[in-house]
């Protein structure tokens, strides 16, 4: 029994899912009921379509087809308990497999849709060649985070990455080299980061993190440590790039996104010129 009920909540998914369809059941109870009491002259069939879209849109494709049968069971019980009679038996089993397989092809639809809508919403937050948020999904991220620091006076932490070097990758072993490159650049980023950091691709060869809750000293252990993870993969590769990183640790500042961005960019920039392969750090309160 303790197996069946933890497979059964398995199968409802997150406690969001398992109201959603605890609420397209009763949905269908409700209707099924309406059905019995205004008997089978007046039909409610149109109006199932409404639990099973809830389903199959909010929760997934296995809930909508669970509630289509459902449905259509539902149907067929509260119209013969209503008194409704065939000259043949077989047609109510009939009208009733006509709205389970118009409910189910609905039902996928819908889940089809939202896999298509979910799918495009994510490329376009993510960038083409690493497969990491974008520049375009990081400042959206960055700005929530930014403002929600100055809200509470928390530290947050911005790395500016550019990579030394990287157009003679690209010169001398072509785009692909170049982009694999990328690939392992943002791999080692995003395996070596915790959850709540965030890491984009800006464009070209300059990568950003952000880091919520960091202050300059544990900045410094972290950006240390990823510029070295960093420059073993290079090695391991035999890539001749190395990594300038300009870091910028904010406390209660009332910069812009933007402005917090150039900052960071220009301790970058004071990086490569002084020599490259280097890691400078600023604050700002």
């Amino acid at each position: 029994m303790k197996v069946s009920l933890k497979k059964f909540l398995h199968f409802l998914g997150s406690v969001d899912n398992r109201i959603l369809l605890i609420t397209s059941i009763i949905l269908v109870l409700i209707l099924g009921v309406a059905d019995y009491w205004t008997g089978f002259e007046f039909s409610f069939s149109l109006f199932y379509l409404f639990p099973v879209a809830i389903a199959a849109w909010f929760v997934n494709r296995k809930s909508g087809t669970f509630i289509s049968l459902f449905s259509a069971l539902t149907w067929y019980v509260s119209n013969t308990l209503a008194g409704e009679a065939y000259s043949i038996p077989a047609i109510g089993y009939w009208n009733a497999a006509v709205r389970l397989g118009f409910f189910v092809i609905v039902s996928i639809l819908l889940a089809d849709l939202r896999e298509s809508t979910e799918q495009a919403r994510e490329l376009a937050r993510t960038d083409f060649i690493t497969g990491i948020t974008n520049s375009r999904a990081f400042y959206q991220a960055a700005l929530t985070e930014l403002l929600r620091a100055k809200r509470y006076n928390h530290l947050i932490t911005f790395a500016y990455i550019d990579l030394d070097n990287f157009k003679q990758i690209n010169d001398l072993f072509g785009h692909n080299r170049g982009d694999a490159l990328l690939k392992v650049v943002a791999g080692t980023l995003r395996t070596n980061l915790r959850q709540t950091d965030i890491v984009a691709r800006m464009g070209g060869d300059e990568f950003i993190v952000l880091l919520p809750e960091t202050d300059q000293f544990a900045a410094n252990i972290a950006i240390t440590k990823l510029q070295s993870l960093l420059l073993q993969e290079m090695q391991r590769n035999q890539w001749e790039v190395t990594f300038s990183i300009g870091v910028i640790t904010l406390l209660g500042s009332s910069l812009s996104i933007d402005e917090v961005i150039h900052k960071a960019d220009q301790l970058m920039y004071i990086a490569k010129t002084e020599g490259k392969n280097k890691i400078r750090f600023g604050v700002e309160g």
